[in-house]
């Protein structure tokens, strides 16, 4: 029998593109140690989103809990422990490593602090490190977003080693090699933001996709569908953007190398588990889509990469479906701590060990407020709201959501009203704020988008996903199903009403 880990690694690259990866079949852009890594582990072929955008899929990998039906976006709840909680409590040291913003403002309260150490590595997209820029910053096109307090950060990146990607990766190094052999046990947690936007680099990264490029730098990308097609993005712009990305993505394939050296070094590969996932993919041109706008989750963005290397397992490839969830569950199983919520994922170490074929015949995906996806082996069903995108439900004792330093919070989420109400989250006897949101009513942020209609797609015939099979005969047995797996997880009766299922 295989021994089971001491140790716990896990390596988030935000907005890391499945199909980019060299160990996916990419042959776009160079991931040598991404590529070098998939050879030793065991590769999730079928692995896809839970809770979208950013902070819900953290959410998900922290607490194990799918939130995007109650709620759009926000930090840990007073019903509710991240995995760190219990794993103090078990003498399970934690470290957090990260250079991801949304974690420490408002929105993102409460995931770092049960860490036994966290360190914050500044200067990161929307971040507020800096209150002037360096001149020598002449800034890009940002394509509607108001001031990036990036653009104040980046004239103070001297060389590469000053990014904060390549900081991230050098202090989470520093932690394995200053670490190694001290603790009984520890959980490493490396949240890295690269490769999302902006997608600035240095040289020699900058040009090596697209070395004859002329004109601004190209690292924000419109949040929109059709940009080329409406003359948002010229075809030379969009292609430097995608070249930006995957500039951005193979410098920090490059440092990630470091931290691979230092577990090996240390001779830590023997007893820690390591594991690369992300949160969700990127657009970047496929349909004519850029970064992350309210569009139905296509495979770009929801079919992820998940590799996860298990002392004593032979490296291998797995088509189990397989979903954000599950990946605290496997710490949870790992490290043998529960938390007090309600969880909705699986553990992947029976997967791993070969004792089972499957650990779930399902998932749920989404964005609140959005389309309401369900993904079986056999086909992705996306269903829109019936009528008017009402009515809503919100559901939250930390009424914060969305950075507020891109829009007022009052506009990004208008506060609680006469029609609120004290409720029961699902699995728990705490009272909880219950918000209804009717037709006409100002809606949170990420709920102000207009859908296109339902959509199911044969995931085995049509991987580009480009023939609907909504309308037809398939999509009654699909509604049935998707309300099948809402009531299982005891969904707002509001989710049932909106998206017109019985």
């Amino acid at each position: 029998m295989v021994a089971t880990p001491r140790n716990a690694v896990v390596i988030l690259l935000d907005s890391l593109n499945r199909h980019m990866l060299g160990a996916y079949g990419g042959t776009e852009f160079a991931t040598p140690n991404l590529d070098a890594f998939a050879r030793t582990a065991v590769r999730f072929d079928n692995h896809h989103t839970g809770s979208l955008p950013c902070m819900p899929a953290r959410h998900d990998i922290l607490c194990g809990a799918l939130d995007f039906l109650w709620r759009p976006w926000g930090s840990v709840e007073i019903w509710e422990d991240a995995i760190t909680y219990e794993l103090h409590k078990a003498g399970v040291v934690s470290q957090l490593v990260s250079d991801h913003p949304h974690l420490f403002e408002t929105g993102g309260e409460n995931y770092h602090v049960d860490f036994t150490a966290w360190a914050y590595e500044r200067g990161h997209e929307g971040d507020p490190w800096k209150t002037r820029p360096d001149p020598s910053w002449a800034g890009a096109p940002i394509f509607g977003r108001d001031h990036m307090p990036y653009h104040d950060s980046r004239g103070w990146f001297r060389d590469e080693s000053d990014f904060p990607g390549p900081r991230t990766m050098t202090a989470a190094a520093r932690w394995i090699e200053d670490n190694a052999g001290w603790h009984d046990r520890f959980f490493l947690f490396i949240d890295e933001f690269d490769p999302h936007e902006p997608f600035d680099t240095p040289e020699p990264w900058a040009s090596m996709y697209d070395p004859d490029y002329e004109g601004p730098p190209m690292i924000w990308p419109p949040y929109m569908q059709g940009a080329v097609e409406k003359g948002v993005l010229s075809p030379a712009a969009a292609r430097r953007l995608r070249a930006s990305y995957g500039a951005k993505l193979s410098m920090i394939d490059h440092w990630l190398g470091r931290v691979l050296a230092a577990i090996e070094d240390k001779g830590l590969a023997e007893d820690t588990l390591v594991m690369v996932c992300t949160d969700h993919g990127h657009y970047l041109g496929e349909k004519d889509i850029w970064g992350k706008p309210g569009v139905p989750i296509y495979n770009t963005l929801g079919h992820i990469p998940l590799m996860i290397r298990h002392p004593g397992i032979a490296p291998g490839a797995c088509d189990a479906l397989t979903t954000s969830v599950d990946l605290f569950a496997t710490l949870a199983d790992l490290f043998g701590v529960q938390v007090r919520q309600r969880t909705h994922g699986r553990s992947l170490l029976p997967l791993l060990r070969g004792e089972v074929g499957s650990v779930r015949d399902h998932l749920l995906t989404g964005v609140w407020g959005r389309e309401v996806h369900l993904v079986t082996p056999e086909w992705k069903y996306a269903r829109a709201a019936a009528g008017a995108n009402a009515p809503l439900s919100m559901m939250s004792n930390r009424w914060s959501t969305m950075p507020t330093h891109l829009i007022d919070r009052h506009v990004a989420l208008p506060p609680p009203d006469h029609r609120a109400f004290l409720d029961r989250m699902p699995g728990s006897d705490i009272p909880v704020i219950h918000q209804p949101y009717g037709a006409g009513d100002p809606l949170p942020f990420w709920a102000r988008t207009r859908s296109s209609g339902h959509y199911l797609f044969d995931r085995t015939s049509d991987p580009g996903e480009v023939r609907n099979l909504a309308g037809g005969a398939q999509e009654a047995e699909a509604a049935r199903r998707l309300s099948q797996a809402l009531k299982a997880i005891d969904a707002p009766e509001s989710q049932f009403v909106r998206l017109g299922l019985d």
